[in-house]
């Protein structure tokens, strides 16, 4: 059975025992917690395009990914912006477009000498129809995503079901907050909030393939209890991942 990791960047993740995973993938600059805990490099990564918009959140992602490298880099869009805010958003949209443009975030990525062999920007729509045909085109996640699409990490998640080639896909290092394993993230203190905005729809559509599907399991406790996924926490399974050092 080929299993397949999709590792999320919150703090301290619960990483199966050594051997029982065949490949990774990343979501954001979680290839940092792969790269410090001696796992693969990862199969492929997902990047929000909001990385390279130079928001404290960003800097601090691509600072943690620095001399890092993924087989295949996904660019995820940043959702279009209305056209509504005050003039002076209004008046720099513009350049907010461009820095958010997928050129600009590979641009910003080769500055930190972050490397990939292959590259794809997939439009928005496509990867909201990934998840879409992953729970059935259910109205209800219809709705919900309509309000607020899923995060990155579930992305990524989506991406693992549905090319990642593997029987089983586990998740590790998500807890539906803006932790980062690699520092404070600023946008908490920003918002007054470790909440993600994508949380509900995250809990919602990995909930529906917790109903659904017996391929996605979880490692992280508070992910089973808020989604009913299987938690993949067996005493039967040997010793934990290694602990590496981390050298920046």
């Amino acid at each position: 059975m080929k299993t397949l990791l999709v590792l999320g960047s919150k703090p301290d993740p619960r990483l199966p025992p050594e051997g029982a995973i065949d490949a990774v993938a990343c979501a954001n600059a979680s290839g940092h917690s792969a790269a410090h805990y001696g796992l693969p490099v990862p199969t492929f990564t997902v990047l929000s395009a909001i990385l390279g918009t130079g928001i404290a959140s960003g800097r601090q992602s691509l600072a943690a990914l620095r001399g890092l490298r993924t087989h295949g880099l996904e660019i995820l869009p940043r959702p279009p912006r209305t056209s509504k805010g005050r003039f002076s958003k209004r008046f720099y949209r513009p350049l907010l477009e461009l820095r958010s443009h997928p050129l600009h975030l590979r641009y910003q990525l080769h500055r930190v000498g972050y490397q990939w062999e292959r590259c794809e920007a997939r439009p928005l729509a496509v990867w909201h129809e990934l998840v879409h045909e992953l729970c059935r085109h259910d109205p209800v996640i219809l709705e919900q995503m309509r309000r607020k699409q899923p995060s990155t990490g579930l992305f990524a998640v989506a991406l693992a079901l549905a090319e990642g080639g593997a029987d089983r896909v586990l998740m590790a290092g998500f807890s539906f907050e803006l932790t980062h394993a690699y520092g404070p993230n600023p946008e908490i203190q920003e918002r007054g909030t470790a909440i993600s905005r994508h949380g509900d729809t995250d809990v919602m559509v990995l909930s529906w393939i917790a109903r659904n599907r017996q391929d996605l399991w979880t490692t992280e406790p508070v992910v089973a209890e808020r989604t009913g996924l299987p938690l993949f926490d067996s005493p039967a399974h040997a010793d934990p991942v290694r602990r590496t050092e981390w050298v920046s």
